[in-house]
């Protein structure tokens, strides 16, 4: 797998532990791309959850990001965005794009990412954030540190759609930012007293009246006039090369309004081949998820539908790397990606199941990271914070070879020496989620999964390597695509040579 930059290929996770950033390496230079105080962002800090809380307001007490969303895109037609929503570039035929979800917190498993993306996106044409540009609340003061300063090396546009986080104040610094410098939105009528929805407004957080100040010095980072971009809102579609690419706000909850969903319908008209890219992947740890549109019909109806020619749907949201080759009625072959691990915390893999979906096998499924590196990340993680070190912490070759047993797969991993897998290795497993094979999962269920989601996931930061970090490029021309999922582990060899961790090449005629 040659690199479009002409740097030799490197070894993979798939390749070798080394490749996967385990064992004694040397640490990059991203930490020299950082400001001097770095926020570090705690999701069991009360104060961050209490900040958050939109969420969960919206999920009791009715979801407004629909109507907060037609207001905003009402807005930009006023200024002058084009109706159809769709932004005309003029790239030649052949051409490179680079896609990188969930990026903000702003700390180093962010700013790791950097050295290696730079690298990747030498000759590419733009590239968009998919989901949680900002975190924890998507704050416009936030968008210096962990958006501008980051990829200020950057020389090309950078697109985005919001993620739930975005959504936390509202959507008014991601408009700011992507969309123009749109202002603020009026302020809207108060509700009927005591009704759900004066319930929510009560409780409502919203951005602190002195927010993003500063935001036109911090725009001095990225000011030159190839990084320039402007958005004509929360959702729209870009026309470049023989492609159109579609970028869907999923909002706060995962799923999209009335308006939104009959304009995707109108822009998926055709026969131009379609990637979408959205908030909320459409199929996710062995699941599928379609998305429901308000009003009827889910987002995966509009996507597989075969007068449409979608060849690819990549979402964010859940921080890691997943692809599921989806074989259609008609014939077709549809990518459906999961490309979330820019930068925030990492979302276990090693709790996904043996893949059995639409289809799909596990043999047809990849994922970065590893199972067996997840389990092995998690079990070293949790045994310091748990201080039983002796009892948690696996090796990768442990982790490797207890998932290969629970899932009863091959080794992933080139393999090295046996590893026995005894009684402590299984109940590791066990206790920290590992997937099972689908014929025992009702016999092995436990609320783990779930509890890793809301829970472990976002509590496992952590600030030195391996972070199992990744991103994307995709590489266009008239008759193919070409995607590669690249590692960004913290360490400085993967850092000069990111390695290429899956690779497909999708067939646009």
């Amino acid at each position: 797998m040659d690199r479009c930059y002409g740097a030799p290929v490197s070894d993979s996770s798939r390749d070798t532990a080394t490749g996967a950033g385990w064992g004694a390496a040397d640490p990059g230079a991203y930490r020299q791309l950082m400001p001097g105080r770095v926020e570090k962002i705690s999701w069991l800090d009360p104060r961050t959850l209490w900040a958050a809380r939109n969420g969960a307001l919206a999920s009791w007490f009715g979801d407004p990001t629909g109507r907060t969303r037609g207001r905003w895109v009402a807005q930009r037609a006023a200024a002058g965005a084009p109706a159809d929503k769709v932004i005309r570039r003029t790239d030649p035929d052949t051409f490179s794009f680079m896609v990188i979800g969930d990026t903000g917190e702003g700390d180093d498993p962010q700013y790791a990412v950097v050295p290696g993306f730079l690298r990747v996106s030498q000759g590419t044409s733009f590239a968009v954030v998919a989901s949680d540009v900002i975190y924890p609340v998507g704050s416009a003061d936030d968008y210096g540190t962990k958006f501008f300063r980051p990829y200020r090396d950057y020389q090309a546009p950078i697109y985005a759609i919001p993620g739930n986080h975005d959504w936390y104040e509202d959507l008014g610094a991601f408009m700011r930012v992507f969309c123009d410098d749109a202002p603020p939105l009026p302020t809207e009528p108060a509700p009927r007293p005591l009704s759900r929805a004066w319930l929510r407004t009560l409780l409502w957080h919203r951005p602190h009246p002195t927010d993003g100040q500063h935001l036109a010095d911090m725009r001095e980072l990225r000011s030159a006039a190839a990084q320039q971009a402007v958005q004509p809102g929360p959702y729209w579609a870009i026309d470049t090369g023989p492609v159109r690419i579609i970028g869907i706000d999923t909002g706060l909850l995962g799923t999209i309004d009335a308006e939104q969903g009959a304009w995707l319908r109108e822009v998926s008209r055709g026969p131009r081949p379609k990637i979408l890219i959205t908030g909320s992947p459409l199929y996710v740890d062995g699941e599928h998820h379609p998305c429901p549109v308000e009003g009827g019909g889910t987002v995966d109806d509009i996507v597989s539908a075969p007068e449409h020619h979608y060849v690819a749907a990549i979402g964010g949201d859940i921080h890691n790397y997943q692809r599921y080759p989806v074989r259609l009625a008609d014939g077709r072959t549809l990518q459906y990606v999961v490309a979330g691990g820019g930068g925030a915390f990492m979302h276990a893999t090693h709790t996904i199941p043996r893949v059995s979906v639409a289809g799909v096998t596990e043999g047809d499924f990849r994922c970065y990271p590893l199972r067996g590196d997840s389990l092995a990340f998690y079990s070293r993680l949790y045994g310091r914070r748990l201080r039983l070190r002796r009892f948690f912490a696996l090796t990768e070759a442990e982790g490797q070879a207890v998932v290969a047993e629970r899932l009863g797969i091959g080794p992933t991993r080139t393999p090295g020496a046996e590893v026995r897998v005894t009684r402590r290795l299984r109940l590791i497993a066990a206790l920290l989620g590992t997937g099972s094979r689908p014929d025992r999962r009702k016999r092995l269920r436990l609320p783990v999964r779930t509890i890793y989601t809301q829970l472990f996931s976002p509590s496992s930061a952590t600030y030195s390597p391996p972070f199992f970090k990744c991103f994307l490029r995709l590489d266009v021309t008239p008759q193919a695509v070409r995607l590669r999922c690249y590692a960004a582990t913290g360490n400085l060899a993967q850092e000069l040579n990111p390695p290429v961790e899956d690779e497909v090449t999708i067939p646009l005629t």
